[in-house]
């Protein structure tokens, strides 16, 4: 099938094969037609880099009526990069059509430009829903003449917290509206936009449900938190051509790596939430265009980002949830290309695969830390490979007689190894004196618990400290509950928790000195502990208890079974 075949205008047609489009990929094929001919909405599941762009922009172009002066379709984003680049893709397959008008509005720029925009209406209107609905409330943009609204990403822009301000925009709609949900994977949220505000929606999923994407092969890598970085660096030496991102769980994280690899000569930098509005853009342009070879960043970060080519993505940390895994990931072996993701975990995280695993039905194979050797072998082949393949700029024959000249006693071989020399000698001087990670790897994992429960012991010297969440009586939190929610969010089963005190707001338990700040990043970072806050109660041990009003539910010195 080609896109001449689905039913498109003969001008949308004439424009997406400028551009390359002659056969549509499985989601587009699936979608245009169906939008087409049938009136129903639809619920699309496919992962970042199908082409839903164009499943559901061909069909809006098709639909629109440019004759009319009104907002006829409506794209909610969760990112002003991704609601930049839909904006940008439906211009150019709209190239050949005449008077039509499309327009992004977004938060991160200033209103007024973007005021004086609207003050021709468009036909399709692009927004991220923060800055929507403010225009919506300056009377600037009215949604009641739409026929046609796209929620793209919609699990993203549930993560971010625009449920809310969602459930109000579609509240301004009219009910007659064709409605389009795509997203890579279905939460309770989705499911409930569908029932509330769709009608008779039809499923059309590209592979299955909450399934990573097939074209993306999975690895594990084994590791130790004190080396983590070495790890780090030592794959990416091992890839020489990596065009990646890799996934750290913190901004602190994020900053300490980018720096650390930029300091140890990777063209590398840095994307987090620190940045202002021109960084971060300077940093995305600069790896889209392929000026940035690796990209450190952080899961919010990273949203909206778009690149078609990545050949890896990292998880420097594995996630708390299967879906930022799946998202994650996805963010190579794009359209219809090939990709690797690969995960670096210690023994103890290794669990976490497993249900991995299960969730996106697909097998994480075991890669061995690259050795020294491996590494600069994959190295020289790689600028051999660069070297068979350069072309020799017309000025340099004028400067190749005097270095034949110089070098007329020195055999090819010789010239060879001098060459390889020239490259290697600084990353073979620094392998020579680098950790034997393998090694370090082969040991018992057991031996690693066992060091570790005692390092533990000495380091505490038998002293706890209070820690307290926001939940109490009122939320029916009780002691079980509480282990279940540590359980889940800090997967350390190892941990022992001592007393627990609970009142109608709030509860207090005991954890080992050395766990507090493991417990507290864990609750600050994790999705499973949304809405809950940690704190540390100042000023007590565990031995000294804080004073709690209510009747208190006490457990002494409880471990998690």
């Amino acid at each position: 099938m080609l896109f001449k075949d689905l039913g498109l205008h003969p001008d949308i047609v004439s424009g997406i094969s400028e551009i390359g489009f002659e056969t549509p990929s499985p989601i587009q094929a699936a979608v245009i037609p169906f939008v087409l001919n049938h009136p129903q909405d639809i619920v699309g599941l496919a992962q970042t880099g199908t082409g839903k762009t164009a499943a559901f922009g061909l069909p809006m172009l098709h639909l629109t009526d440019v004759k009319k002066s009104v907002v006829q379709s409506l794209v909610l984003a969760p990112t002003r990069e991704l609601c930049v680049q839909i904006a940008s893709e439906l211009r150019k397959y709209s190239s050949k059509m005449e008077s039509i008008r499309i327009v992004a509005v977004y938060g991160g720029e200033d209103i007024r430009k973007q005021l004086k925009e609207l003050d021709h209406t468009p036909h399709i209107l692009v927004a991220t829903p923060g800055r929507l609905m403010d225009l919506m409330r300056r009377g600037k943009v009215k949604l009641d003449a739409i026929n046609y609204l796209v929620l793209d990403e919609a699990d993203e822009m549930l993560n971010m917290g625009f449920v809310e301000d969602i459930t109000e925009i579609l509240e301004h709609t009219p009910s007659t509206r064709r409605t389009l949900l795509f997203s890579a994977t279905m939460p309770q949220e989705i499911a409930n936009i569908a029932r509330n505000y769709m009608q008779d929606a039809q499923e059309i999923a590209v592979g299955k449900r909450g399934e990573a994407a097939q074209n993306v092969e999975h690895y594990f890598v084994l590791t130790k938190n004190t080396v983590r970085y070495e790890v780090l660096k030592r794959i990416l030496d091992y890839y020489p051509d990596i065009y990646g991102i890799v996934f750290c769980r913190t901004r602190m994280e994020t900053k300490e790596v980018a720096e650390k690899l930029m300091i140890d000569g990777y063209n590398a930098d840095a994307l987090h939430g620190d940045l202002s509005q021109a960084q971060r853009d300077a940093v995305m342009n600069k790896f889209r265009i392929k000026h940035l070879q690796i990209l450190v960043a952080t899961d919010v970060a990273a949203r909206g980002l778009d690149v078609n080519d990545l050949t890896h993505v990292i998880h420097y940390v594995l996630p708390d949830d299967k879906e930022t895994y799946t998202h994650r990931s996805g963010r190579t072996g794009r359209v219809n290309k090939e990709g690797i993701s690969i995960a670096l975990v210690t023994p103890k995280e290794k669990m976490s695969i497993k249900a991995i695993e299960k969730a996106i039905k697909r097998t994480f194979q075991p890669l061995e830390i690259p050795s020294a050797m491996a590494v600069c072998q994959r190295q020289l082949m790689h600028m051999l490979t660069q070297m068979n393949q350069v072309t020799m700029h017309p000025k340099l024959h004028k400067l190749l007689p005097d270095a034949y000249e110089v070098l007329k006693d020195v055999s090819k071989e010789e010239l060879i190894a001098q060459l390889i020399s020239l490259k290697f000698n600084p990353l073979l001087t620094y392998y020579e004196h680098a950790t034997d990670l393998q090694a370090m790897m082969r040991k018992e994992p057991k031996e690693e618990v066992k060091l570790s429960r005692r390092e533990r012991r000495i380091a505490d010297k038998g002293e706890t400290l209070r820690l307290k969440i926001n939940r109490g009586k009122n939320d029916k939190m009780d002691p079980r509950r509480l282990l279940g929610l540590i359980n889940d969010v800090v997967g350390d089963r190892s941990l022992s928790i001592g007393d627990i005190d609970i009142s109608s707001k709030f509860t207090f338990f005991d954890v080992p000195k050395s766990a507090v700040e493991q417990v507290m990043v864990a609750f600050q970072t994790s999705k499973r502990a949304r809405g809950v806050q940690i704190g540390l109660v100042k000023g007590t041990q565990g031995s000294q208890k804080s004073e709690v009003k209510g009747r208190k539910s006490k457990v002494g010195s409880m471990r998690r079974k």
